[in-house]
């Protein structure tokens, strides 16, 4: 199942319903009844399919189908072909995330002959590498179109540790229109890459206040919200006012945190440099557009997914990761949430990215013990 799903390119700027369309063929082969969600564009869709009772709302094992690019990077093989080797398979998805995915999906005959009292659900969503958004249409059809789940588990590879924690991150691209002019006459424009430089120092100003508001519990690292310009471009040449300039940045805000206060104070900052700028430049705008929201995965201490997560797991603690998931969309939503599954992040998104078959076979452990206490 691994090596099919690997084979299917579904790097996030291309289409994943060649995939979807396996996957329904495979559950329509097994008798398992299943929603699409397409989104607006038409070009990819997620997935939710139900095995056992309707009726109710169950356990639900949710990965993403979209992978990385591989562009620029030196693969010893050809990445979209599944490889096995000194116990590890190599290709990309293998471990983020489709070697969860295959785990539920090659389990599904073993969960429809166990007769579940408890309904087991499949959540195949895209985009997740890019932006998380492609699970909210599913998730608002829970409770409604699709049965209320009783607990979520994200099988992001986190070597099946339980982790209840994670931060949220918020993108932003902004844009500064600037007037051009020669540069020995700087009165007769404003220059947007100027103006650019001011922004991109309040953010980093932001930044290093941030890292002085360390948060106390000590599983996160670094343990303090950050703020980071990832691109500034503008200008043509030297000696011009540049009239454009764009910044591309981001906040990843521990839970708690307000999400809303770097945003805020950058736009309070902006209109200053506006001002400024429209002196001599009258015509002169800031646009800033947010390009992506995730939810931080905030503890939910004696929540039912992580009670279950842990007993499935064998773990009697849990953990809290740096990188952002899906995860706090379903809390988001109310829905009791835990991320945990086979493999380490540590090979995610490198070239000849693998996952163990150790773990591949610790995952399927998991599956097993899932479907017994669902079966109870």
């Amino acid at each position: 199942m691994l090596a099919r799903l690997v084979a299917f390119d579904t790097v996030s700027h291309k289409s994943n319903l060649d995939l979807i369309a396996f996957v329904a063929d495979y559950l329509d082969g097994c008798g398992v009844p299943y929603h699409r969600f397409p989104n607006a564009e038409g070009d990819k869709a997620a997935l939710f399919a139900t095995i056992g009772p309707s009726d109710r709302g169950g356990v639900v094992l949710s990965g993403h189908t979209d992978v990385v690019p591989v562009a620029g990077q030196n693969w010893s093989r050809d990445p979209f072909t599944l490889h096995v080797a000194d116990g590890k398979a190599f290709g990309r998805g293998a471990v983020d995330m489709k070697g969860f995915v295959a785990l539920a999906l090659a389990l599904v005959p073993d969960f429809l002959a166990a007769n579940l009292k408890t309904p087991i659900h499949l959540f195949l969503s895209y985009d997740e590498e890019v932006s998380c958004l492609g699970v909210i249409d599913g998730i608002a059809a829970m409770g409604h179109e699709l049965p209320r789940p009783r607990a979520v588990i994200v099988g992001e590879p986190t070597s099946l540790d339980v982790t209840d924690a994670h931060k949220g991150i918020r993108t932003f691209n902004t844009v500064v229109t600037g007037f051009a002019a020669h540069s020995s006459k700087p009165q007769l424009g404003a220059s947007a890459v100027h103006a650019g430089a001011l922004l991109a120092a309040e953010l980093d100003r932001m930044a290093v206040e941030f890292e002085g508001r360390r948060d106390a519990s000590g599983r996160f690292d670094p343990p303090y919200d950050t703020v980071h310009v990832g691109k500034l471009h503008g200008g043509i040449a030297r000696n011009i006012l540049a009239d454009r300039c764009e910044i591309a940045w981001e906040v990843r805000s521990l839970p708690g945190s307000d999400p809303d206060e770097v945003p805020r104070r950058f736009a309070a900052y902006a209109e200053t440099v506006l001002a400024r700028m429209r002196l001599t430049a009258p015509s002169s705008t800031i646009e800033t557009a947010m390009t992506s929201d995730v939810p931080g995965l905030a503890p939910d201490p004696g929540s039912e997914a992580e009670a279950l997560a842990m007993r499935l797991a064998g773990r009697n603690s849990t953990i809290a990761v740096a990188y952002a998931t899906e995860a706090g969309h379903f809390q988001r939503a109310g829905l009791p949430t835990i991320v945990c599954g086979p493999g380490s992040i540590d090979q995610a998104h490198q070239p000849d990215e693998y996952i163990t078959l150790e773990q591949i076979a610790a995952g399927e452990g998991f599956m097993r013990r899932l479907l017994e206490s669902c079966r109870a």
